[in-house]
């Protein structure tokens, strides 16, 4: 129940920022950072629960970005509806990519592969038809009403993103205590044994996929409103996958709160070099490449396991000069 009461202290606790200021400064930073931890949450079902490691989750947020946007500009629908189009959506994606890849036992950099090679594929479709507006992409009109989901200030984005956060946490929580994720977790430690007390491995990852994907479309449509724009390469891009999968390896995979403190940490470091080099293409890009590496070698829990790793290290410490002393 401790979890449960932080999540929602977070949340009241983050609700109540935008109340406190009306700086636009502080609001876009903790709207973007608050939507590269959706990103990593949707990741982090998968890849740190599921251990289903993948390289192309662009695939489920371009697709949710797609439908959101398709929905309005060529079905004439409720931005609202659209979203949860657009959420289903990449859950059916998602469906249809384990369908493919967990039937043949796929997994590993075998899957990861899959994943990025069906991001690759789906970014070339988007190119090639007319209905995603092909290379030149798709632009929503501004229209600013709560029913077509665009506001007149930061602050109704941020309590939008605020609430898709709040859904991806009571998730991983659920996760953590629900016979589901205890079954996901037994897979992803060891599929045979789990396979041999009665569970599916097919199945559990299958969920596993609907769910991070949904999550991952969610960020998509998101995306869709406050920018108002999505082309192949923004939404199939490997930008979007390398973001949510650094985030959350950084911050701690198969951990509750590893995604958001990762997505606040590289949001922080590349605001401040962003401000240090200028607008440096690239340079988050390398930013999240030198982290990635050194949180690998000094910090394979992630920064939310910075505690348990500190003890261990002070465990060997004490046990080897307590062997000098005798």
């Amino acid at each position: 129940m401790k979890e449960l009461g932080g999540i929602f202290l977070f949340i009241a606790v983050a609700a109540g920022i935008p109340l406190a200021t009306d700086s636009g400064v502080t609001l876009n930073f903790m709207m973007m950072a608050l939507y590269a931890a959706l990103l990593a949450q949707a990741w982090n079902i998968l890849g740190g629960f599921g251990g289903q490691f993948s390289f192309g989750h662009a695939l489920f947020f371009g697709t949710g970005a797609y439908i959101q946007a398709m929905a309005q500009l060529h079905g004439g629908l409720n931005a609202w509806l659209a979203l949860a189009l657009a959420v289903a959506g990449a859950a059916g994606v998602g469906l249809m990519v384990g369908a493919l890849s967990f039937r043949y036992g796929l997994k590993g950099s075998y899957f990861a592969l899959v994943t990025l090679a069906f991001a690759e594929v789906f970014r070339i479709l988007a190119l090639s038809v007319p209905f995603t507006g092909a290379g030149v992409g798709l632009m929503l009109p501004l229209r600013e009403s709560f029913s077509n989901m665009q506001f007149g200030s930061r602050k109704g984005y941020v309590y939008l993103i605020l609430g898709f956060v709040a859904v991806a946490l009571l998730t991983t929580w659920w996760l953590k205590h629900s016979r589901f994720g205890a079954y996901l977790q037994a897979v992803r430690d060891n599929e045979d044994s789990a396979r041999a007390v009665g569970v599916s491995p097919f199945r559990v990852k299958l969920g596993a996929i609907a769910l991070s994907g949904a999550l991952m479309g969610a960020g998509g449509a998101f995306y869709v409103q406050v920018f108002q724009y999505i082309d192949p390469g923004i939404s199939f891009g490997p930008t979007t996958s390398v973001e949510a999968l650094v985030a959350a390896i950084v911050g701690g995979i198969g951990t509750l709160w590893g995604p958001v403190l990762g997505a606040l940490v590289l949001h922080v470091l590349a605001d401040v070099t962003r401000n240090m080099f200028g607008q440096l293409p690239g340079i988050n890009m390398v930013i999240y490449g030198v982290v990635l590496v050194l949180i690998v070698m000094f910090l394979p829990r992630g920064i939310a396991g910075l505690g348990a790793t500190a003890r261990s290290v002070w465990l060997r410490f004490r046990q080897k000069g307590g062997g000098r002393h005798d």
